[in-house]
């Protein structure tokens, strides 16, 4: 029996009553603020390593075996290797780092294997990299003309992700020139890939705590972000997590004992439209390009609340989708586009909205 359920309409709040301030406060008033607010940007500036401080394409280049990479695994580094990078004169630099495999899907199924880049103290000191121990390295799955274009989507989606919550990963877009010194002769390639900061980096600057190896009840996610996260999961057409079992989600825990849903690999989505990608076989949808709510149920004003806040702030998401766009080939510009677009039109109509989100969430 399908539930009940009428979405109200948006509703506009009483006037509020005017406070009256004598003149002589407001100079004062204004100063203070103003101060206030290049302090707090400047601080959340600080947070920030200086790698993730700029938009700008980073060029790098590395080199190591591709086939020493596919027979390691996650806690032994393949070697140590010069990791080349263009300094802000446009000259290039080293440093010396480690390299460590990472996602046994890929591993098994893909030309590039991702990559944790581990950086000693001493060598990152006075560098870009200063502030960075690790750092995830996120590479297309195959070596074809439609590489860069799976990249630049999904770097977008964590881009976007910015706009809906303080709680996400810095990333930043990089031009590789990645070297196989598996053969005899070194094989060099060309492709677009992202860093992505290391955890403990996200925890500090909020001065929280990663939780490793924990299962908790959905429902003890902090519910205003958890939901918010449920909702940008269906509008990128993902179904590769779970918020039920933490899987491609990292759970933080601020000082205030809430606990905060974090979440990262996004290759899998709808959005991205990887030729690899598969549905969650839990879900009844055949194509990763079919939305399906994969959130758990909550309350209906929050359900209602967190719609209204993506309308507030679809703009701004739009906005940070046509940084990376323009970087798509034409094609994907507008299958990209079609398919945001197809997300907003379901929270602007009532019924869409209570057919394919309320109704659908997780009992």
């Amino acid at each position: 029996m399908e539930k009940s359920f009428l979405v109200p309409a948006f509703s506009i709040s009483k006037p509020t009553k005017i406070l009256k301030v004598p003149t002589w406060i407001f100079p004062a008033f204004l100063i203070f603020a103003f101060l206030g607010s290049i302090s707090e940007s400047n601080s959340q500036e600080d947070d920030v390593s200086k790698l993730f401080r700029t938009e700008e394409i980073l060029d790098i280049r590395l080199g190591f075996s591709f086939k020493d990479v596919k027979k390691s695994d996650k806690e032994t580094s393949v070697s140590q290797e010069w990791l080349y990078y263009k300094d802000n004169s446009g000259e290039w630099d080293s440093l010396q780092v480690e390299l460590f495999a990472r996602g046994n899907f890929r591993k098994d199924h893909c030309f590039f294997t991702p990559l944790k880049i581990k950086i000693d103290k001493k060598e990152r000191e006075g560098t870009v990299f200063k502030g960075n121990k690790t750092l995830k390295l996120v590479m297309p799955c195959q070596n074809n003309k439609a590489a860069d274009d799976l990249t630049l989507k999904e770097y977008m989606i964590y881009k976007m992700y910015e706009e809906v919550s303080p709680y996400h990963f810095h990333t930043r877009l990089v031009n590789l020139s990645i070297s196989d010194r598996s053969g005899k002769q070194e094989k060099t390639y060309q492709i677009k890939a992202f860093l992505i900061e290391d955890d403990s980096e996200i925890a500090d600057r909020f001065e929280a705590s990663m939780k490793k190896d924990v299962q908790l009840n959905p429902y003890r996610f902090k519910d205003t972000v958890s939901i918010r996260q449920d909702f940008f999961q269906y509008m990128i057409g993902n179904t590769d997590w779970s918020t039920v079992v933490q899987h491609n989600i990292a759970v933080m825990q601020l000082a205030n004992k809430d606990y905060i849903p974090l979440c990262y690999d996004f290759d899998m989505s709808g959005l991205v439209n990887a030729p690899y990608a598969v549905v969650n076989p839990l879900i009844p949808i055949n194509s990763v390009t079919e939305r399906y709510y994969w959130g758990v149920c909550r309350e209906e004003e929050l359900f209602k609340n967190t719609r209204e806040y993506y309308l507030s702030i679809e703009p701004n998401i739009w906005d940070s989708y046509g940084k990376i766009a323009s970087l798509l080939s034409t094609n994907e510009q507008e299958a990209t586009k079609k398919f945001l677009t197809a997300y907003f039109d379901i929270l602007k109509d009532d019924k869409k909205f209570r057919d394919n989100i309320y109704s659908n969430c997780r009992k």
